[in-house]
């Protein structure tokens, strides 16, 4: 999923979109998932999380999401539906005497698709927002602190660099030997653990850089009337809250 959570530049209605109304819009889809425990409305989310991924251009990124969240979703679908023994047996697992429920199957799959359609509407909304804007909204919109706002911002913009760190620090060590392409999971995951100390050694010192910068700018002399741009809702924005609408009343509805 490289380049995820990234802004992808664009001139499609959801980028041209207030971002306060394009962090409602996945709020709202996100929220829906939870009211609703119909699996058919909830895969219609996430039908609706692909139209807006091709409306804005960023449907590979989206169906590259999709992609890497449908194999946890597998391991995950399994170990639910194996711990669910309420509703009617479908069938017996041979030589472990481990009932499938209806119930099993039915919760199991609600859970998998909650998984994919909430995981969409903020990695979209993301990725047609500049931070810029989406900082800048939170702090005169929303009247969230600027400290927070700032946080928040950090933190999601340091998810990908992270990942890329990560990426490198993985390459580096394939270089040297180290075989990181095994399909023991166990062993996997004890080849990656000791690599998590130089990523925090570096993100330490990429943290500490950034608030020396912040510092710098003046970041604790910033209030909520520092920002110069204005973001007035158009047009655009008539077409979030439509999708909203229609997402609202399917949710209560079904």
């Amino acid at each position: 999923m490289k380049g995820f959570l990234d802004y992808k530049d664009g001139n499609s209605v959801f980028h041209r979109m207030n971002p306060l109304s394009k962090l409602i819009l996945a709020v709202v889809l996100c929220a829906m998932c939870f009211v609703s425990s119909n699996i058919y409305f909830v895969a219609g989310v996430i039908v609706i999380n692909l139209l807006i991924a091709f409306a804005a251009g960023i449907h590979k990124m989206a169906l590259s999401i999709l992609s890497g969240l449908s194999k946890l979703s597998v391991v995950l679908f399994i170990v639910q539906v194996l711990f669910v023994r309420t509703g009617n047996t479908l069938f017996t697992i041979p030589g472990l005497k481990l009932p499938i429920t209806d119930d099993g199957v039915y919760f199991s799959l609600l859970f998998v698709l909650r998984l994919l359609a909430t995981a969409l509407p903020l990695a979209i909304m993301l990725s047609v927002t500049q931070m810029s804007d989406l900082a800048n909204v939170m702090v005169s919109k929303l009247k969230i602190p600027y400290k927070y706002a700032f946080a928040v911002i950090t933190v999601i913009r340091f998810i990908p660099v992270f990942a890329s760190e990560m990426a490198g620090i993985i390459e580096s060590q394939t270089a040297r030997g180290v075989e990181f392409d095994t399909k023991n999971i166990f062993k996997k995951i004890g080849l990656i653990i000791p690599l998590c100390v130089p990523l925090l050694i570096s993100s330490v010192k990429k943290i500490d850089s950034s608030a020396i910068a912040a510092e710098l700018r003046g970041f604790n002399r910033r209030t909520a009337k520092s920002g110069y741009k204005k973001y007035p809702f158009g047009s655009n924005d008539i077409f979030a809250v439509l999708i909203c609408a229609v997402v609202i009343a399917g949710g209560i509805m079904i």
